[in-house]
This record gives structure tokens, C-alpha cells and sequence, in this order.
């Protein structure tokens, strides 16, 4: 009865275990469909979306809002119980459109979403892009991937930008370029922009210029305008020539819109520069010529004064070295007088001793003389001689 159990149990366990590893053939496969808002319902797009040159084409949410008009619609069908992940590169992913109960924004969404079918078999995806650079979508289901290139159409012109130059010389031609861009910075080619002169501070070539299309200036007018011949500055404004090119109204969440920039060019008498300048050189090479004459004599002086001291110094040691000879030669003298004063008295001594010695040797020899005369007399009572 043990063993039948056992077996049995063995045979539950391969069973189970065969169930676990077992995946069905169909785990690993996906299909998307992309289509986009025709007006009245989601169809297939005008371009396919699965190349760079075929991307799909959706306008920028002027309106701040994600609704129908703005996105991509992508359905993927997968296994059951599976989760699909997208990810987007210039693009955002929702998962819901805009509602007033549950608001989507141009802020809203993010760059990866990932939903689980559960039960189901499908995963819906919602991308709309600001920009109007190629971004991709890709899909992911397990191994399988597919990709969608998406990019946005610039909306109404919602900034003019001005560049002129700062300042340009009377009677000449100046360029100043005016950039069109939507509520998200993307350049609008193609419209019309007119320009405004204050009081007949310049002529303008051309008072209407449309934004470029070309690589080279895109979205950019450029404006020739000839300042005046007379004048201190040129005042000029720019404005979209037609009023539905441009938006209405600012849109709450957006930038605010500015569109009547204008440019003030500083209008520069070269002549009466070039006069001045004139005038101002001659001034400074007077003063410099001041200068440096005040510089020479300074130096003159100089040289004068360092010669004048130069020869007191002279003087004053000429003056100090024959004192010095004058002090040197008479203590010379005196030393001199001196040492012959000394050898006087040494000779002197000198002579006093050899007398005083004669004197004595001659006592000593009368003494001895005598003594010895005494001596040979008195041999008993004898007297010591003196040496």
C-alpha cells in the first residue's frame, strides 16, 4: 500500500512539473496597430510609422489639453497575462485621454509605461510629442519589439523673437531676423510677418517677410532695413501679418505668448564720430605733448641736481681727505717726535749705565787691588775679593 502511494505521488509531481515548463508556442507573439483621429473616429494614418521616412504626423497640444486630435493611438494584442511595455524617445505616453474629470495635460505622462493584460489580450497606448524632432515608440511584449517613429506639426505662432544689431552707421542697411516658435519653442515656417517703422526712423526693403522652410532659415524672416541719414535711433515692431497665424489668447499652462516685439537700433553719425574722435586725438597728443615736456624738464632738473650734489659729495670728501692727511701728519709727527725724545733718553740711559758700570769696575779693581796688597801682607787676616 506504501509503494502505491509513493508511485502515485511520483507520478503528481512529474505531471505538475510538466505543466510549469510547458510554454505554449503562441507566448512570445505581438501585433500592433497604430492609428490616429480622422475627425469622427480612430483609422489607419496617412503614413505608416515604421521608418524614419514614414513617420507619423500628429500636431503639438496647443490647446493643453491630450484629447483625440493630438495622439497616436497604439493597440497591441498579446498573450493573455502578459505585460506590454512602451518606451518613447522625443514623444510622451498616457495611458488615458484628456477629460474634464480626470485632466491630461502637456505636462502630463512619462517616457515608459508598462501595462498588464490580466485576463485580457490587449494593451493601449496614447503618444503625443511637443516637438517637432523625429521621436520612436518602441514596443515590448517578452522578446518581440516593434517600433513607431512619431513627430509633431508646429502649432499657431506663439513667440516672435528679434535680433538686430545694437547700433549701425547712418544710411546703411542693417539685417534683423524675427524667429517664429509655437507655445513649445518649435520654429513656424512659412508665415507671414510684418514690419512696423516709428515715425520714419528707416526704410525696410520689404515691410512683409514669410518664415523661412529651408534648413538654413527655418522659421526665421529677415528684414533689411536702411537707417536714416539723420537721427539717433530707428524704432521698429513686428507683428504676424495675419491674426490666425498667431494664437488668440494665452493658454493657462503655457507660455505666454509675445507678439509684437519690436527692435531699437542706435544710429551712429560715423562723421561727426570721426570729427570727434579727430578732435579728441589732437587734444590728447597736445596734453601728451604737455607732458612730456614737463617730463624733460623734470629730467633736466634731475641730471642738474644729481651733478650739483655729485660734486658737493667731491668737495666735501677732497675737503675731508686733507683734513685726514693734515690729522695724520701731525700725529705722525708728534709719534716721530716722540720716538726720537725716546732714543734720546734710551742713549741716554744707555751712556749712564756704561758710566755707572765703568765707575763700578773701577772700585772694583782699586779694591781688589788693594785687597790683594793687604792679602800678601796680612796673610792671616785675609780679605774676600770683589767680583
Amino acid at each position: 500500500m506504501k509503494s502505491f502511494k509513493k508511485i502515485a505521488l511520483a507520478m503528481v509531481a512529474a505531471m505538475t512539473l510538466g505543466t510549469m515548463v510547458t510554454t505554449p508556442a503562441s507566448a512570445n507573439t505581438m501585433s500592433v496597430v497604430a492609428t490616429t483621429w480622422n475627425g469622427t473616429a480612430f483609422a489607419a494614418p496617412a503614413t505608416a510609422g515604421t521608418a524614419l521616412s514614414t513617420a507619423i504626423v500628429r500636431p503639438v497640444p496647443a490647446d493643453n489639453t491630450i484629447d483625440n486630435a493630438d495622439v497616436i493611438k497604439l493597440e497591441a494584442t498579446v498573450v493573455a497575462g502578459t505585460n506590454v511595455t512602451a518606451t518613447s524617445t522625443n514623444a510622451t505616453l498616457v495611458s488615458a485621454l484628456h477629460s474634464i474629470a480626470a485632466p491630461v495635460g502637456a505636462s502630463s505622462g512619462s517616457s515608459s509605461l508598462t501595462v498588464a493584460t490580466g485576463t485580457g489580450t490587449t494593451a493601449t497606448f496614447y503618444v503625443y510629442t511637443k516637438t517637432t524632432a523625429v521621436g520612436t515608440v518602441v514596443i515590448t511584449n517578452g522578446p518581440v519589439t516593434i517600433t513607431y517613429f512619431v513627430q509633431g506639426s508646429a502649432g499657431l505662432i506663439n513667440n516672435l523673437t528679434v535680433s538686430a544689431p545694437v547700433s549701425g552707421a547712418a544710411g546703411t542697411k542693417q539685417d534683423i531676423t524675427v524667429t517664429a516658435t509655437d507655445a513649445f519653442g518649435n520654429k513656424v515656417s512659412g508665415k507671414s510677418i510684418t514690419a512696423t517703422v516709428f515715425a520714419a526712423t528707416a526704410t525696410l526693403d520689404s515691410a512683409t517677410v514669410s518664415t523661412g522652410t529651408t534648413l538654413s532659415d527655418f522659421g526665421v524672416a529677415t528684414f533689411k532695413a536702411t537707417l536714416p541719414a539723420t537721427g539717433t535711433r530707428s524704432l521698429i515692431t513686428f507683428a504676424p501679418t495675419t491674426s490666425s497665424d498667431a494664437v488668440s489668447a494665452a493658454v493657462p499652462g503655457l507660455v505666454a505668448p509675445t507678439l509684437s516685439p519690436f527692435s531699437e537700433i542706435l544710429v551712429r553719425d560715423l562723421v561727426s564720430e570721426l570729427a570727434a574722435e579727430k578732435a579728441a586725438k589732437e587734444k590728447a597728443l597736445a596734453d601728451k605733448a604737455v607732458v612730456d615736456a614737463a617730463l624733460a624738464k623734470a629730467n633736466a632738473d634731475a641730471v642738474t641736481a644729481k651733478a650739483a650734489a655729485d660734486k658737493a659729495l667731491a668737495d666735501a670728501k677732497v675737503l675731508a681727505d686733507a683734513a685726514l692727511k693734515a690729522e695724520v701728519d701731525k700725529a705722525l709727527a708728534a709719534k716721530l717726535a716722540s720716538d726720537a725724545a725716546l732714543a734720546a733718553k734710551d742713549a741716554q740711559i744707555a751712556k749712564l749705565t756704561a758710566d755707572n758700570a765703568a765707575a763700578i769696575k773701577s772700585l772694583k779693581d782699586a779694591f781688589n787691588k788693594l785687597a790683594r796688597q793687604w792679602n800678601a801682607k796680612n796673610p792671616k787676616a785675609k780679605v774676600t775679593l770683589v767680583k
